[in-house]
């Protein structure tokens, strides 16, 4: 395993996010990108799940009720205001929304036969504990299927502010290993990097509050929260973000990591005994 990682503050994540609740959909380009892409990877898969999770849903979208009609979607977010911003006018079936920690998830264990999370992961203090509860929530022989960040993504950005003011992102084996950790079978990761294009820093600045990902690791005790704040750190940063420019605009990094992976079937049941399976 790779060196452990700053550690995230969930309230501080969580109060960025609901802020954000607003702005969000129209902010978030990358993720509905992201999406799209993991739909397709989705499209190879035979399945036929009757409950998903949609873990981390960000205002509720019509994506998976339009690709599975018959299946009901719990749609799940530690931002309360996230869940509300939606009028879940697209969907033929509505989805239930649930406000929950993905790390802790209100659900019972073997409930859920897809379990989805687009760009979430990262923002999770204790990854493992999330993917462990996703294990246990999933059926027997269900799905898991998630992007998130990985280590290049806003390579611009932390070179401009400095690694104290900007995340870092667990890498795809480290994810990988994480996956087997938690009981998963058949982890499979994969990796691209896509590049976003702003006008200029303030442009990148805005977009990232608008959609709620600005600074939210814990800072040592008692000291202020490590946000990107303050008018003279502002203009200086823009500087160093201006001298990143190429033919006029701020090309930015994103290191995006696919997973999957399944819950395999219990080989013991709880007892001990070995599950023999008759055909």
């Amino acid at each position: 395993m790779s060196r452990p990682l700053p550690a995230i503050d969930p309230r501080l994540a969580r109060r960025r996010f609901a802020r954000a609740a607003g702005t969000y959909a129209d902010a978030s380009r990358l993720e509905a990108e992201v999406a799209s892409r993991m739909l397709e990877r989705l499209g190879l898969v035979k399945l036929s799940p009757r409950r998903i999770l949609d873990a981390g849903s960000g205002p509720p979208q019509h994506t998976l009720g339009k690709r599975y009609p018959a299946s009901s979607v719990i749609a799940l977010d530690f931002a309360a205001p996230m869940l509300a911003s939606s009028g879940f006018g697209w969907f033929r079936k509505k989805p239930l929304p649930v406000c929950g920690d993905l790390a802790a998830l209100p659900l019972a264990s073997a409930s859920i036969d897809l379990a989805w999370s687009n760009m979430v992961l990262h923002w999770i203090a204790e990854p493992l504990a999330a993917l462990r509860e996703l294990h246990r929530v999933l059926a027997p022989e269900g799905l898991l299927m998630f992007s998130t960040l990985g280590p290049d993504t806003l390579k611009e950005l932390r070179a401009a502010a400095g690694e104290a003011r900007v995340h870092a992102f667990t890498d795809m084996h480290d994810l990988g290993d994480m996956l087997v950790a938690a009981g998963f079978a058949e982890p499979v990761m994969d990796m691209e990097r896509l590049t976003l294009v702003y006008a200029d820093g303030a442009a990148l600045l805005a977009d990232l509050r608008a959609s709620g990902q600005t600074c939210a690791l814990a800072a040592p005790a008692g000291a202020p929260p490590r946000g990107l704040a303050g008018r003279g750190f502002r203009d200086a940063l823009e500087a160093q973000l201006a001298a990143q420019r190429k033919d006029g605009k701020l090309p930015v990094t994103y290191e995006v990591v696919y997973g999957h992976a399944w819950k395999a079937a219990p080989t013991r049941t709880a007892d001990g005994r070995s599950v023999v399976r008759i055909f």
